[in-house]
């Protein structure tokens, strides 16, 4: 809308009509547009955080700061710490196929002309399959095969259409040879079990074959391969049945096996055509360790040569090695030979050369100090008096009325003269001796009173001394070949095991000393699982012998890891250890086993390996043993590649700072064992030996290494138990918990629990005989039982001693339990 007043004067003019309605329209717009409805948000309006970048400046800021500057530190830094999505997969890949190559090449060299035979061991599962006529069958298999014997009892047997090499070993068979068939399958690299078809009760092993196959499954089996024998001596039509037979109870043993029969040269050919090929069992304790099985021994002023087949890792000529039967020792040089078992016919007239290849220097040689023992006139007078206890011998006394037979006088318990070494708050074991004490007493009063009338006088002469051979009847043979010592000791056993599942912990009072003085070194917790407890005050007098690490893992990590980098001999080559310092006497001792050069083992160790520590070790028993193991008890230990005796602590296998100590090792449990022993690196197998009372042996519990450490705090639990005499609302009175006022007050603050999950504490003593009047969270039931828990730190006993085929006697610390 224009007008003549806005086209010439340029403003609006109220005078012309047009101009007055142009500025009132103009007016309501402007008064509309400020009237305008506005959206205001409420209370309610969702506010999203803003980014934090903390204190440092965000990657944008940084970048709108430089305004595409770049530093000289960006520029000059590797480019790898930057890498996209596709680098770091291609990286992973090219990481994967290397660790496969690897691989692969390792297998391939295994048995080749470059490296050692195949080791196997030919073990039958049955005493009456002979393991000669299976190595025979191996040896006839292949016409152009190399045969060579040496007099250790070593087969090296050479393929040239395979072009790699085997050598058998066989361990003695029979009860007794049990650790001698576990010192081979430790180094072996494939074990050929022997079975045969020619069993009228259709079983595939015999008693001595399922006690060594449980142990050499417990200790770990290199590589199994089955081979059935005799098959051939069944009916055509009943071998396929009965090899389908064999094989589903192989299958329930050793999964994913397939039986290889072994009765022709061709079936021969198959098994070792299968050895060489077959994917390898890795056990990670002979790995990352050297090892060398001995073709041959030579002993020469204390210092023995030993020549093998090197294999595992490299060994290095300062460390320490450790021989099975003979202890650690150190080494004066290695030389390198030439190989003397060829795969090829040319190379037998070849001259076997020797070559010094690394020589010990004594500046940087591991030293053989054991333990960590400041002062030395200490520990000579520790080791007398150990001796002297170990050399006494115990006294039995028998007191045998006049005419009594020796039947009616196995019945009268022996006197023994035995030092208590217990601690003093054992007291299931003073009670169980004045029970057999008191149990003596009436004896010996029931038999004066049976007497005649010179009997009742109670004179010396009364009583004779008589042998077990006197009096023997026809019908006392059964019971001349037991031992009623050692079924009381189990009967006992069992109760108190028993009594220990049933009421765990739980002690009655005793009346004649004060709680506070009985229990003095044990304290109160208000929670088990949280409350402090120091791992470093009231350690005993041998903690000051042993080793201990920072962090066990981190060192047991590192160690396995460096093993394969060690600059030593290289595994695989044919070469000559002289290990020194071996005694002339302790290799006597040695040689008078019979079996100098077969079974002898040589170990290299890791740094720190010889040292003494405590060792944890994760537990189960075996499904066959049922007699519960008391802590403490006297066991042989398997752990690694050593053997020796101990008294093992058990401990629950829990999470937490703190484990309750465990009395017993009931059947079909697991527990932690602790006890004194040369550090061993995770993973290792450990097996727990039993000696029967026919002086065999027997598999009662496997596992492994846990770690060691000797911080680990095993504490002890004593309850006290209590009984309400009146029950109010949430006051009660209990009685039986204390015998006397200074007791309860003593006790005060330590919390009360029930069985019925109640919790509480003392108020105030009640009388003088103990009585007193506590309060809890609830009413309790009049069945109910109150305790009062006392903790106490256990610590192992140190009664190591290593397993030596030695002859040496008992105040050396060596025994031979082979």
């Amino acid at each position: 809308m224009n007008c003549d007043c806005q086209r010439w004067q340029n403003k609006f003019t109220w005078n012309c009509f047009s101009c007055a309605i142009i500025g009132f329209w103009l007016k309501i717009r402007v008064r509309m547009s400020n009237t305008q409805h506005r959206h205001r948000h409420g209370s309610l309006k969702q506010t999203n955080k803003t980014h934090k970048t903390g204190r440092h400046r965000s990657k944008s800021a940084v970048d709108n700061a430089n305004k595409g500057k770049t530093s000289v530190k960006a520029v000059t830094r590797k480019m790898d710490r930057v890498m996209s999505r596709d680098s770091r997969r291609q990286q992973a890949n090219q990481l994967r196929k290397n660790k496969r190559t690897d691989t692969m090449n390792k297998k391939r060299q295994l048995g080749t002309a470059e490296y050692a035979p195949f080791l196997v061991c030919l073990l039958p599962l049955e005493a009456s399959i002979d393991p000669r006529s299976a190595l025979d069958i191996l040896e006839k298999c292949d016409p152009e095969a190399l045969v060579y014997k040496n007099s250790s009892g070593i087969t090296y047997l050479s393929i040239p259409r395979f072009k790699q090499r085997f050598s058998f070993i066989i361990p003695p068979v029979g009860c007794g040879n049990e650790f001698t068939a576990l010192d081979y399958l430790k180094v072996a690299d494939t074990t050929v079990f022997l079975i045969s078809a020619n069993n009228p009760e259709g079983e595939i092993m015999d008693r001595w074959g399922s006690r060594i196959f449980q142990m050499a499954m417990a200790q770990g089996v290199p590589t199994p391969t089955i081979a059935l024998q005799d098959l051939a001596s069944i009916a055509p039509k009943k071998q396929l049945t009965m090899k389908s037979s064999i094989q589903k109870i192989v299958e329930k043993l050793i999964p994913d096996q397939k039986l290889v029969v072994l009765d022709t040269n061709s079936d021969g050919l198959n098994l070792l055509r299968k050895i060489g090929a077959q994917k390898k069992t890795k056990l990670k304790n002979r790995m990352c360790r050297p090892h060398l099985y001995a073709d041959s021994v030579e002993y020469s002023q204390e210092v023995v040569k030993v020549t093998g087949y090197l294999r595992g890792t490299p060994l290095d000529v300062n460390r320490l090695v450790y021989i099975p039967g003979l202890g650690d020792f150190q080494m004066a040089q290695i030389d390198v030979m030439s190989d003397p078992y060829p795969i090829d016919k040319r190379n037998l007239d070849q001259e076997v050369t020797r070559k010094v290849f690394a020589v010990a220097d004594e500046k940087i040689q591991t030293p053989l100090d054991r333990e960590n023992v400041s002062d030395e006139a200490e520990m000579v007078e520790e080791a007398e008096e150990v001796n002297e206890e170990e050399e006494k011998p115990k006294r039995l006394v028998k007191r045998v009325p006049v005419g009594m037979n020796s039947y009616t006088a196995a019945w009268i318990p022996d006197v023994e003269e035995v030092d208590d070494d217990d601690d003093d708050d054992e007291e299931e074991d003073s009670e169980e001796d004045e029970d057999f004490m008191s149990c003596a007493s009436e004896v010996d009063s029931n038999a004066d009173m049976e007497g005649d009338g010179e009997s009742q006088s109670g004179e010396e002469g009364e009583y004779h001394e008589i042998t077990e051979e006197e009096g023997v009847s026809d019908e006392a043979k059964y019971d001349q070949d037991m031992d009623f010592e050692e079924e009381k000791r189990s009967l006992d056993k069992l109760k108190a095991a028993r009594m220990d599942k049933l009421w765990p912990d739980e002690i009655d009072t005793p009346q004649d000393i004060p709680v506070r003085l009985r229990y003095q070194k044990y304290r109160g917790l208000e929670s088990f699982r949280t409350s402090p407890w120091d791992a470093s005050k009231n350690l005993p007098s041998d903690y000051s012998r042993i080793y201990n690490f920072e962090n066990f893992r981190n060192r047991a990590r590192f160690e396995v890891r460096e093993a394969e980098n060690v600059l030593g001999v290289p595994a695989g080559l044919y070469i000559t250890v002289h290990i020194k310092g071996v005694e002339q006497s302790l290799w006597e001792a040695f040689r008078s086993t019979g079996r100098e050069t077969e079974n002898f083992i040589v170990y290299g160790l890791l740094p720190h390996e010889h040292k003494m520590s405590v060792v944890n070790c994760i537990l189960r028993r075996t499904p066959d043993s049922e007699m519960p193991i008391e802590s403490k008890e006297r066991m042989i230990i398997q752990c690694g590649y050593r053997r020796f005796i101990a008294n093992p602590i058990f401990s629950e296998h829990t999470h937490g700072n703190k484990f309750k100590f465990e009395k017993f090792f009931r059947p079909n449990e697991v527990i932690v064992a602790s006890f004194y022993a040369p550090i061993q690196y995770p993973p290792a197998t450990v097996m727990c030996f039993r000696t029967n009372p026919d002086s065999s042996v027997s598999l009662v519990a496997g596992g492994s290494v846990l770690s060691c450490d000797p911080g680990r705090v095993v504490l002890k639990r004593v309850r006290l138990s209590g009984h309400p005499l009146k029950i109010y609302k949430d006051f009660a009175v209990i009685r039986f918990m204390f015998f006397n006022a200074e007791d309860v007050n003593y006790y005060k603050p330590i919390q009360l629990r029930t069985k019925c999950g109640r919790m509480g504490h003392i108020r105030e003593s009640l009388g003088t005989h103990g009585h007193m009047k506590c309060r809890f969270d609830g009413q309790l039931k009049s069945y109910d039982t109150v305790f009062l828990q006392l903790y106490k730190r256990v610590f192992p006993k140190w009664t190591y001693q290593e397993c030596l085929k030695t002859a040496a006697p008992a105040k050396t610390a060596r025994m031979d339990v082979d």
